[in-house]
C-alpha cells in the first residue's frame, strides 16, 4: 500500500496510508528508527453508541495537502454517523513534534457527544522487546518509552484533555490489541503495560446542530522524560492553533523561492513540481542522508525496505535541488559521502541514515574471485553533484573542505580502477544492482565524474591532477565508443561480460539506463549511433497500454505482472520515462524538439497519486502505484526535468513558447 502522505522535518517523519492510519514513524533520523514499522496508528469514532474506525469502507475519505505545505488536508464523511471530519497534520519544522487537528461537523439536527479515539501502535527502536506504556496523572498524558526513545502523547478538546485512556498488549498471547477497547467508546484505563503494548486515547467534544467542533491530537519525541515534558508544555504555552499557523506559514516561505513560468508549463505541471519540492524535503535527513523511500510495506517483499541512502540516489537528489535553488540541503550529503568513503576511495552499495553501512546483497567473493562490492555510479554521480554545487553557488569553501577527503580520493580511485585491457572501468554491479559486468550506465558516470573532477582541480590551479583526470575520461570515453557499440544491431548496448578467459560477450537487452552515456557527455549527442540507440530506447521499452510510460528494460521481473513483454516489457517507472524527457531537452534546437519532452512531463503529473505523490513504477493496466510510494528518486527527476525544460524554454520567443505549451496539454502519447 503506498503512503499518500507524508510529512516531516528532517529529524522526524510521518506516513500515512489511504485510511488514514499512521503507518511509519521515524525518528531520531528520517529512515531510522520506525517505532511503528507499517502497524497502524488508527483514528476512531463514538456517537450515539455507534462506533466506527476511519479505515471503515463506510468512511468517503478525500486525502490531500494545503497547497503548498506540509500541512495535510483529509476530508472524510460517514453519512451513517451524520458527521464528517476535516483533518490536519503536520510535523513541525524545526521540533521533534507531530500535531493533528480535527474538526467535527455534526450533520445531525440535534447536538451530540462524538468521542475520538487515538491509537498507538509503537514497537520502540522497530522492537516491541522492553518497551513500556503509561499515563502519567500529573500531565495527563500518555507515555511510551524504551532507553533513550521516548514519545509522549496528548491532546484536547475544548477545554478539557484527554477524557479517557487505556495501556495494554497487543499481538501477543491472543491479544489484538487494546485499540479493540474503543469500540464500545469506554476505554478501561489501565494506566501502565510493559513488552508488547499499544495504548489509546479518547478526546471528547459536545457538538452543536449542524455545527462544528475541534479536538487537537499531538506527539512528541525526544531522548528521555524532560525533553518530552518540555516539548509537552511548550505546545500548550503556545497552542496547538498557533503552532499549526505557524508551521503552514514556515513551508509555504520554505517555497516561495521555487519559480515556475505559468508561461512555461501547465498548472498541473507546476502544482507537482511544488509538491515535488516538499516531498523531497520530507526525505532529506538533517544530518546528511537523502533517504530513498520510507514506505515499509515493500518489507513484505523481501524483508528489507528502502530507508537507506545510496549515494547514486542522493546525488540525483543533490542535481535536482541544487537545480531548482535549494543548493543548501545538500551540503550535509556531501559530508555524510565524505565520511562514508572507503580508504581506496569508493562508497558502498547503500548507508543507514546515522552513517552506517546498509544491508547488501553484493557479493566480495564470486565464482573463486575477489571482488568491490560496489557499483562504480554510487562514487562517480556524486562527484558530478559536487561540480554541479560549485557552478550553482561558487562555493569555494565547501570544494576545498572535501577536496582531499572526497574529490581526490574518489577520482583517483575512478581513474585507476580501469580493465587494463579494454579501456573501461573495471566490472562493477549495475545501476538496476542485478547483474555484475560493465556497463553503459556506469561507465558514462564514472567519464562524467572525472571531468568533473578536473574542472573542480583547476580551482586550486592543479593542472596536473586535472588533466591527468581528463585524460583518463577520454580513455574511458573511446573505450565506450568502440566496445559498447555493436554494429550489427546499429546501436549501444547495456553492457558487457569479460568471461575468465578474457572473452567478451555483449548484453543486447534494451535498457533505458543507455541514456547514461548520454547524460553526462561520454558520446556526443549529434552522434548518429547515439540518436539511433535513444530512439531504440523509447520504441522498444513504451508499454503498450493505456497506462504508457517507459520500462526499466525488456523482459523486467521486478514486481511483473504479465509475462506478455511484448506489450508490457516491463511496469512503468517514472525515472526512465524523465530521462527520455531530458533526452529530448539535451537534443532539442528549437521548441518544436521539445514539444515530447513536455508530453513525458505531463505524462507523469498525469500519473500522480491524487495527493502528489509519486510511486516507483505502475501497474501497467491500472496505473495502480507499484513497490514504494513516495520514492524520493522520482520527484527529484520530475523536478530536474521541469527546471531543464523551463531552462531550454527561456532561450526560445514567446509564441514557441505558446506553441510547445499547446502541444503539452494535449498529452499525446505513442
Amino acid at each position: 500500500m503506498p503512503r499518500p502522505l507524508v510529512i516531516g522535518n528532517g529529524q522526524m517523519l510521518v506516513t500515512f496510508d489511504d485510511a488514514m492510519n499512521m503507518r511509519d514513524l521515524y525518528y531520531p533520523y528520517v529512515g531510522q528508527w520506525n517505532h511503528i514499522g507499517g502497524h497502524k496508528g488508527r483514528i476512531g469514532v463514538w456517537v450515539g453508541g455507534q462506533f466506527a474506525w476511519l479505515d471503515d469502507p463506510a468512511w468517503e475519505r478525500s486525502l490531500g495537502y494545503r497547497p503548498d505545505t506540509l500541512v495535510t488536508q483529509v476530508l472524510a464523511r460517514h453519512a451513517g454517523l451524520g458527521l464528517e471530519l476535516e483533518i490536519s497534520d503536520a510535523v513541525h519544522y524545526r521540533d521533534p513534534l507531530f500535531l493533528r487537528r480535527v474538526l467535527v461537523r455534526n450533520l445531525a439536527d440535534a447536538g451530540r457527544e462524538v468521542r475520538l479515539f487515538f491509537s498507538q501502535d509503537f514497537s520502540l527502536q522497530e522492537t516491541e522487546v522492553g518497551d513500556t506504556a503509561l499515563y502519567d496523572p500529573d500531565l495527563g498524558v500518555l507515555f511510551h518509552y524504551k532507553r533513550d526513545s521516548y514519545l509522549l502523547c496528548s491532546g484536547m478538546a475544548g477545554e478539557g484533555s484527554i477524557h479517557q485512556y487505556a495501556c495494554g498488549k497487543k499481538r501477543f498471547q491472543g491479544a489484538q490489541g487494546t485499540w479493540r477497547d474503543a469500540e464500545d467508546g469506554v476505554l478501561g484505563g489501565n494506566p501502565i503495560a510493559q513488552g508488547s503494548v499499544d495504548s489509546v486515547i479518547g478526546l471528547t467534544l459536545l457538538v452543536p446542530p449542524n455545527a462544528a467542533a475541534t479536538a487537537w491530537y499531538w506527539i512528541v519525541a525526544g531522548a528521555n522524560f524532560g525533553e518530552v515534558s518540555r516539548l509537552e508544555q511548550y505546545v500548550r504555552q503556545r497552542t496547538p492553533a498557533h503552532l499549526l499557523s505557524q508551521i503552514d506559514g514556515y513551508w509555504r516561505q520554505w517555497l516561495n523561492r521555487a519559480r515556475v513560468d505559468p508561461d512555461l508549463v501547465t498548472q498541473r505541471v507546476a502544482d507537482l513540481y511544488h509538491r515535488s519540492l516538499l516531498v523531497v524535503r520530507t526525505q532529506v535527513d538533517r544530518r546528511g542522508a537523502f533517504v530513498a523511500a520510507n514506505d515499509t510495506d515493500i518489507m513484505d517483499f523481501n524483508l528489507d525496505h528502502y530507508s537507506y541512502c545510496w549515494p547514486r540516489d542522493g546525488a540525483l537528489v543533490a542535481q535536482a535541488l541544487i537545480g531548482a535553488g535549494f543548493s543548501e540541503l545538500t551540503v550535509p550529503f556531501f559530508y555524510f559521502c565524505a565520511r562514508a568513503l572507503t580508504e581506496q576511495g569508493y562508497l558502498l552499495q547503500k548507508y543507514n541514515p546515522d552513517g552506517s553501512a546498509g544491508s547488501s546483497w553484493h557479493a566480495r567473493f564470486q565464482a573463486g574471485r575477489r571482488q568491490l562490492p560496489i557499483q562504480e555510479d554510487e562514487t562517480a554521480l556524486v562527484l558530478i553533484a559536487l561540480r554541479d554545487y560549485y557552478t550553482k553557488t561558487g562555493d569555494i569553501e565547501l570544494v576545498t573542505a572535501l577536496k582531499k577527503t572526497l574529490i581526490e580520493r574518489s577520482a583517483n580511485f575512478l581513474a585507476s580502477y580501469v580493465h587494463p585491457h579494454l579501456d573501461l572501468p573495471q566490472e562493477s554491479f549495475d545501476l538496476w544492482e542485478e547483474r555484475r559486468g560493465i556497463f553503459a550506465w556506469s561507465t558514462g558516470a564514472v567519464v562524467g565524474a572525472l571531468r568533473a573532477a578536473a574542472e573542480l582541480m583547476r580551482l586550486f590551479s592543479d593542472d596536473r591532477k586535472a588533466q591527468s583526470y581528463d585524460a583518463a575520461a577520454e580513455r574511458l570515453a573511446r573505450g565506450a565508443s568502440y566496445h559498447l557499440y555493436d554494429p550489427e544491431l546499429g546501436r549501444f548496448v547495456r553492457g558487457i561480460y569479460v568471461g575468465a578467459d578474457g572473452q567478451v560477450t555483449r548484453d543486447p537487452v534494451v535498457d533505458a539506463s543507455l541514456y547514461g552515456l548520454a547524460a553526462w557527455g561520454c558520446i556526443p549527442n549529434s552522434d548518429p549511433r547515439l540518436v539511433a540507440t535513444m530512439e531504440a530506447v523509447e520504441r522498444e521499452l513504451w508499454v503498450k497500454t493505456p497506462i504508457g510510460g517507459l520500462a526499466r528494460y525488456q523482459a523486467d521481473y521486478y514486481h511483473r505482472v504479465t509475462e506478455n513483454v511484448k506489450q508490457v516489457p516491463g511496469n512503468p517507472w517514472f525515472v526512465t520515462t524523465l530521462w527520455q524527457a531530458e533526452w529530448y531537452i539535451d537534443i532539442a534546437q528549437c521548441a518544436a524538439d521539445l514539444g515530447r519532452a513536455a508530453e513525458l512531463l505531463e505524462w507523469a503529473a498525469g500519473q500522480a497519486l491524487p495527493s502528489g505523490i509519486l510511486p516507483e513504477q505502475l501497474d501497467p493496466f491500472s496505473g495502480a502505484p507499484l513497490s514504494v510510494a513516495p520514492l524520493t528518486w522520482s520527484h527529484a527527476a520530475f523536478i530536474r526535468v521541469v527546471d531543464r525544460l523551463q531552462t531550454a524554454l527561456q532561450r526560445l520567443e514567446r509564441g514557441e513558447r505558446a506553441e510547445l505549451l499547446t502541444w503539452a496539454s494535449l498529452g499525446e502519447m505513442p
